[in-house]
């Protein structure tokens, strides 16, 4: 090699080795501590990427779950960065399906503060006397994910995040971690292996829960009963992954399988689960809730007229659609079993209102809610809250590897690999949990006003139409049948709210 050759080689040698130091000093990019040099290559070419797809790979709006445009929207709004787009929608909306258009108004209503905050328009556990009843802060709150299925910082930036939006994580059924305890507030979800107040048997033990209830900020209680990406089925934490401190948190042993029965142990009718919610509710004063995916009907109707009957049952429902996220999950499960969102919740929140009983619920929609179009449409529906899983992860460094079960996220979010979680900074990423959480807030009060309603609660399905295949739009109140009145709060909600908006307003 000649002398300039060998300088060359050194100089460029020690741009790559300062790079490398560059990368694994730097706390903002998951990817670039974890893959130093070799992961600017993707930053590279998700800024060409434009260019390239239009002459080869896919379209903006092709990939899944989540496309280009989607993720675009997510990203920005996370970083606080200029989440508008330029020369028009790439979206083909006369051949979409059931494509959702917002009617807007010609007169709509004044645009809040970014900041401003849009409260739940119900007061969760009023309708039954919880003694802790509270009126949730956000119509937005961070779905169900494990600490287990999510790492720890990850777990911490999203609870960190959570305390800066003013909003609720929910838990996920492995139990209230350390991770959980960084000031945002917590919906604590009870699954199948009431893991955090179980016995060594796998039974529901009641003081371990009021214990758990009372070592951490837990304003509600969730019991799961499904979720839509694998309605039905049991969880595994494979004895690997069963670390000292997963099994601490969970109740179990270490190194060994840690298995999630695919159904509940303390009840097993519909008159049960009522006990179950209530037994809970009186022990903790919390308001009770259950989360379930949608299949048999039979099982909605019996709970509806028990609870008519019985003036007693849950304080809430959140419905999961079969869309939604999980770590791991058999193909057919993920693809096959349970209703997406726009069918499911329809039929669970038409069973209670046809009872009269749709005021007295609160409503949490979860399965790919977390985009402003998608979260609004679930409003109208009735919705009262939305719950965000995968976009949230998104917020904080996912980049959608879709290697969540094999435990090798390369931006360590969903892994209990060392190596990999070191990437994820929780002190930056918390931050942009938070700038993701108000940004859809945001926006779907600036929606609403586009409406020309005041508050999102109060925007329903005539503010809809849906495209279809044959260029129609329908109307989407014809579309779900929806009665007059429905997806609506009560008039005594209404006037609340209309209250609490103007104390808003004045400060």
């Amino acid at each position: 090699m000649t002398r300039w050759g060998t300088r060359w080689t050194t100089a460029a040698a020690a741009v790559v080795a300062a790079v490398a130091v560059h990368d694994l000093r730097q706390r903002r990019h998951a990817i670039l501590r974890n893959f130093p040099v070799l992961g600017h290559f993707r930053f590279w070419l998700e800024a060409i990427g434009p260019e390239l797809r239009q002459y080869i790979v896919t379209d903006n709006d092709q990939e899944r779950p989540f496309n280009r445009d989607q993720r675009r929207w997510i990203y920005t709004s996370s970083k606080d960065l200029n989440n508008l787009s330029g020369f028009g929608s790439d979206n083909n909306l006369e051949m979409a399906e059931e494509y959702v258009i917002i009617r807007h108004v010609a007169f709509p209503a004044p645009a809040a503060p970014k900041e401003a905050p849009v409260p739940a328009a119900k007061v969760l556990g009023a309708a039954h006397g919880r003694p802790k009843a509270f009126r949730p802060a956000s119509i937005v709150n961070i779905s169900a994910m494990s600490f287990g299925s999510l790492s720890g910082p990850a777990v911490e930036a999203l609870n960190r995040g959570a305390l800066g939006a003013g909003c609720l994580q929910t838990t996920g059924e492995g139990g209230i971690a350390e991770h959980h305890r960084h000031g945002g507030e917590l919906i604590w979800q009870i699954g199948t292996g009431y893991f955090g107040c179980r016995t060594t048997a796998g039974d529901f033990d009641l003081g371990r829960a009021v214990d758990q209830v009372a070592s951490a900020p837990v304003r509600a209680i969730e019991i799961k009963l499904s979720q839509g990406a694998k309605a039905g089925l049991g969880g595994v934490v494979p004895a690997i992954k069963v670390t000292a401190e997963i099994a601490a948190i969970r109740g179990v042993p270490v190194g060994q399988d840690c298995l999630s029965p695919p159904r509940h142990r303390a009840f097993d009718d519909v008159d049960g689960l009522v006990d179950f919610v209530e037994t809970l509710a009186a022990a903790t004063g919390l308001p009770v809730g259950i989360k379930s995916a949608v299949g048999e009907q039979p099982f909605w109707d019996d709970l509806a007229d028990r609870m008519l009957a019985r003036g007693e049952g849950p304080d809430f429902v959140t419905v999961d659609g079969g869309e939604g996220g999980t770590g791991a999950a058999p193909f057919v499960f993920a693809d096959h079993v349970s209703l997406p969102f726009r069918a499911a919740f329809p039929r669970v929140y038409r069973t209670f209102a046809e009872r009269g009983l749709h005021e007295d619920l609160v409503f949490i929609g979860s399965g790919k809610l977390g985009l402003p179009d998608t979260a609004l449409l679930a409003m109208g529906l009735g919705c009262d809250m939305v719950n965000v899983g995968r976009e949230a992860m998104l917020s904080i460094g996912c980049i959608q590897a879709q290697r969540c079960h094999t435990g090798r996220c390369p931006t360590g979010v969903a892994t209990q690999s060392p190596w990999l979680t070191g990437g994820l900074d929780p002190d930056l990423k918390s931050v942009r949990a938070t700038a993701y959480l108000m940004a859809l807030r945001s926006e779907l009060a600036r929606l609403a006003g586009v409406c020309g309603r005041a508050h999102p609660a109060l925007v329903d399905l005539d503010c809809f139409e849906l495209v279809d295949h044959g260029r129609r739009a329908v109307p989407a109140r014809e579309v779900f049948g929806y009665e007059p009145g429905w997806g609506l709060p009560s008039p005594a909600d209404q006037a609340a709210l209309a209250t609490i908006q103007e104390d808003v307003d004045v400060h």
